[in-house]
């Protein structure tokens, strides 16, 4: 093979940019640095370097190469065997390139791992065989879930500290299977080694000879990444206008999803005029296609205005276009964010100011609850709905990772103040049914919710079990059936019964929550105001999902009983009983209670 082969060879490797995280001390950077050295990929001087650091700030023990130096270049990295910025490092194996982002373990540091999340093909999330899943183990796989990364491989490392145990990698294996199974995480690939000993890192282990999987450098080799990028809907933001003379007006920018080729079909945005595309020009010539994410210059067949910020798409294939949509946002500065305030918004090539109309919620990441929130602090993810001057061209977040992403910048100090995942569009009058009075008039028949219960001989309520799974439906059950008893409109309705029906259409995940929750309150709602006692248990419940709830059913009112730990604000619930309380005690004291909250003054239960 001559030189020029050689290089053209080199020049179009694929590349893969992949992220590491993980708790601190779970072993990112000395991975990171044991992939280099056994793939051969460290210059002499490096080596050297790295020889004398070892001795000198090493925490490998005696005579052992610390490899977490090749990538802890910070003085207070070093000193205190952390990482903390991210650290990025390029190289090239014969079948491809890659760009690794080291991101920091400590919480405080989330931006900073959200960051080099953002451009990212592939995760590696490690974990300490020492200490299995933990919290931040949970927080970094929630982010990664979040920033839409369809690659994860889990890496089990320190096998070597638990004697390369095959049922400590399989305990492991489940615990975090169990846990992504909420978050609808695409198939994951688990692999145990040793970063320290080079065990499963580039060679096969001599000392897990139970495990059939293949060494991390093999898989990263291999791994697909052509099939995350949205080839079907073709957006193009405009970044610059180029007219060199009369006879030619191009427009450049870099295909952000999708594919073109002369001929085709676009309009642009936001003036909605139509044209076809004349020419895709490069500096290496003209093009007989364009994808993603070429930068390519589109020229048209139309003289069309078209400025930088604007858009071109596929005429039969357009974006959501609108002034109001609902997002998820990571907060990246010390100043909190709050309803009412104002940002730049940067969306593609676009910029323009942007309010933020509602903050929704925040994100425990640690477990999954979602809070009712005032602000927004450093660190924080939450769910805001915003109203933007200008319009935006995008999609959701889920559908195109480019045109579904935005940051928001600090008008006064042009710092970055946030990243945004784009969920939805919203309508220019439309309100969160599950925070907000509902913006339109029930309509109501001839027969009142006061002619209701005095047939009936009580009011509509909803009873909602939450907490322990076994206790609380066996507990509604028996409360449907006394209430029955007594010849009261009583109606319990299983969990499965809804997620088989009603809601078949969606999942269980944590990304469908709203979804299901909105259901069963608005389904609620109908229940109560046609007169019923309405008994129902959800697996699980937090602080938002009751507040949703209650505004859905609002006028009418919903009773919250809590068996056992529910996790949730002791405001939110009107009952708590616990789980080694008897029975049949249990539910008279519920009867009791919802005597108090549904009996008439004539009519008690």
């Amino acid at each position: 093979m001559d030189i020029d082969q050689f290089l053209d060879q080199h020049e179009n490797k694929s590349l893969l940019r992949l992220l590491t995280c993980g708790s601190v001390d779970d072993g990112k950077s000395t991975l990171i640095g044991r992939l280099l050295y056994d793939s051969k990929l460290i210059f002499d001087d490096q080596l050297s370097a790295l020889h004398a650091d070892s001795e000198k700030v090493g925490n490998a023990g005696d005579g052992e190469i610390d490899y977490a130096l090749l990538l802890d270049g910070l003085k207070a990295e070093r000193e205190q065997g952390i990482t903390i910025d991210v650290a990025y490092r390029y190289f090239a194996t014969p079948k491809r390139k890659f760009i690794i982002a080291d991101t920091p373990g400590h919480e405080q540091y989330t931006r900073n791992m959200a960051t080099g999340a953002s451009t990212a093909d592939l995760a590696l999330i490690l974990i300490d065989a020492r200490l299995g899943v933990i919290t931040q183990t949970k927080r970094h796989t929630f982010l990664v879930s979040l920033l839409g990364l369809k690659h994860i491989v889990v890496v089990v490392n320190k096998m070597d500290l638990k004697d390369y145990a095959e049922d400590i990698f399989n305990s492991i294996k489940a615990d975090f299977e169990a846990f992504s199974a909420e978050l609808d995480m695409p198939k994951i690939t688990f692999i145990p080694i040793s970063a320290l000993k080079g065990d499963n890192v580039v060679e096969p282990s001599n000392n897990m000879d139970w495990y059939t999987g293949g060494p991390l450098l093999p898989i990263l080799e291999e791994v697909d990444v052509a099939g995350g990028i949205n080839l079907d809907d073709f957006r193009f933001p405009v970044q610059l206008v180029s007219r060199p003379d009369l006879n030619f007006r191009g427009f450049a920018g870099t295909v952000a999803s999708g594919t073109v080729r002369p001929g085709d079909r676009i309009i642009a945005l936001p003036s909605l005029k139509e044209s076809t595309i004349k020419r895709i020009v490069t500096a290496d010539g003209d093009l007989d296609e364009a994808f993603a994410p070429q930068s390519v210059m589109l020229e048209l067949n139309d003289e069309i205005d078209i400025s930088n910020g604007e858009m071109i798409v596929h005429a039969e294939n357009m974006p959501h276009i609108s002034n109001h949509l609902e997002a998820s946002i990571v907060w990246m500065t010390e100043k909190p964010l709050k309803e009412g305030q104002t940002y730049v918004i940067r969306h593609t090539s676009h910029t323009t100011k942007a309010k933020i109309s509602e903050l929704k919620f925040n994100i425990d990441v640690n477990t999954l609850q979602r809070h009712p929130a005032k602000e927004l602090q450093l660190n924080e993810i939450g769910r805001i709905t915003l109203a933007t001057h200008q319009p935006l061209f995008f999609d959701s977040y889920t559908e195109n990772r480019e045109t579904g992403s935005f940051i928001l910048i600090d008008p006064i100090s042009n710092a970055t103040a946030g990243a945004g995942m784009i969920k939805r569009h919203l309508s220019v009058n439309q309100t969160d049914a599950g925070t907000e009075p509902r913006n339109f008039q029930w309509e109501q028949g001839r027969i009142t919710p006061g002619n209701r219960a005095q047939r009936n001989r009580h009011k509509g309520k909803w009873v909602l079990f939450i907490g322990d799974e076994a206790h609380a439906p066996k507990l509604a059950k028996d409360l449907e059936y006394k209430l029955f008893n007594k010849r009261l409109q009583s109606y319990y309705l299983g969990l499965s019964n809804l997620t088989k029906g009603l809601e078949a259409d969606i999942g269980n995940s944590f990304w469908d929550r709203e979804e299901h929750i909105r259901r069963i309150g608005e389904l609620g709602r109908i229940l109560t105001d046609a007169g019923l006692i309405f008994i129902n248990s959800l697996e699980r419940a937090d602080d938002y999902d009751l507040t949703c709830l209650k505004a859905l059913n609002a006028p009418n009112e919903l009773l919250v009983i809590a068996i056992g730990e529910s996790g949730v604000d002791e405001k939110h619930i009107d009952l708590q009983l616990e789980i080694d309380g008897d029975t049949a005690e249990m539910t008279k004291t519920i009867e009791a209670e919802l005597d108090r909250h549904t009996g008439l003054p004539e009519y008690n239960i």
